[in-house]
């Protein structure tokens, strides 16, 4: 299987008929951790990844943004060192957006991220993001009050979903390549994840017990990113529905998004012409007659 066709299946062109029940989580396209294929694909999307970022930085024209969305122990943190473990870190930065500050409450609810948009050249991953104000805080209204907003009706939905909507549409007619990902893990695996967390001392320090209190409200997580998903995915910012029950399959599904939506940017490096090649050619005749 291509790269590009594993990318475009998970890809939500139409998203009004979307529906997240319809979106299998331990789908793997036919692919197998045990054959060398699903290997080969996630090493050729490293390859490819690594070679991309250069021409990215160097073409100096366009950022890109990723957005990683998911329920707790879906994989985004292993996602992210594994995917992007051919990159360049110098040309990449990761944020994670908590509950916000007293300063941020004080500003509209865009405002820190705009803070951590990715200049021109270099990659932008957040761990979580600005949805988690049409997910979170929708799920616990109560959140929506410490924002002091001088009007949260019943429509701040729609309000804040055509807010991000024009805010994305903004940032792509800048130069800023979106893309967004939505790692769909199962209620059932999320258990057996958080057992493995209690069961390995090395990894206790991840649980809360909030974690179990968050499962009781699957449901309204689950109508909420399917909201979200129908409101905000569109050309120039798409979502991507990923299954996250195999965390393997997640790793190479993610990695061929990327790949597909880097090279329809058609990046190069610069061309040297003119009299910048002739400067070149001075100081190739320089060094080679220097003496050794």
């Amino acid at each position: 299987m291509k790269l590009a066709k594993l990318a475009n299946r998970f890809r939500i062109d139409k998203p009004k008929q979307f529906r997240l029940a319809d979106h299998d989580p331990a789908e793997c396209c036919g692919l197998s951790i045990d054959k060398d294929d699903a290997k080969d694909l996630l090493k050729e999307g490293i390859k490819r990844l690594s070679i991309l970022q250069e021409q990215l930085w160097a073409n100096n024209q366009w950022s890109v943004l990723i957005v990683l969305q998911a329920m707790d122990a879906a994989g985004k943190d292993s996602l992210i060192e594994h995917v992007m473990s051919g990159i360049n870190p110098q040309g990449v930065q990761v944020h994670g957006f908590k509950q916000p500050s007293e300063e941020e409450l004080d500003h509209d609810f865009l405002w820190r991220i705009g803070r951590a948009l990715p200049e021109r050249g270099r990659i932008g991953i957040f761990n979580r993001s600005h949805y988690e104000e049409v997910l979170t805080v929708r799920v616990h209204p109560e959140y929506l009050e410490r924002q002091r907003l001088p009007d949260n009706g019943k429509d701040i939905w729609q309000k804040r979903f055509d807010d991000i909507r024009n805010f994305e549409r903004h940032l792509a007619r800048n130069g800023t390549l979106i893309l967004k990902f939505f790692l769909n893990v199962s209620k059932k695996e999320q258990r057996k994840r958080f057992l493995d967390r209690i069961d390995e001392p090395g990894k206790r320090w991840k649980f809360s017990m909030g974690d179990v209190a968050e499962r009781k409200l699957w449901p309204k997580y689950m109508a909420a990113y399917e909201d979200m998903i129908r409101e905000t995915s569109t050309p120039e910012a798409p979502w991507y529905v990923i299954p996250a029950d195999h965390k393997w399959f997640t790793r190479v599904a993610v990695a061929a998004g990327l790949v597909q939506a880097f090279e329809d940017l058609k990046l190069d490096y610069p061309k040297v012409e003119g009299e910048a090649l002739a400067e070149l050619e001075k100081a190739r005749k320089a060094l080679k007659a220097e003496k050794p």
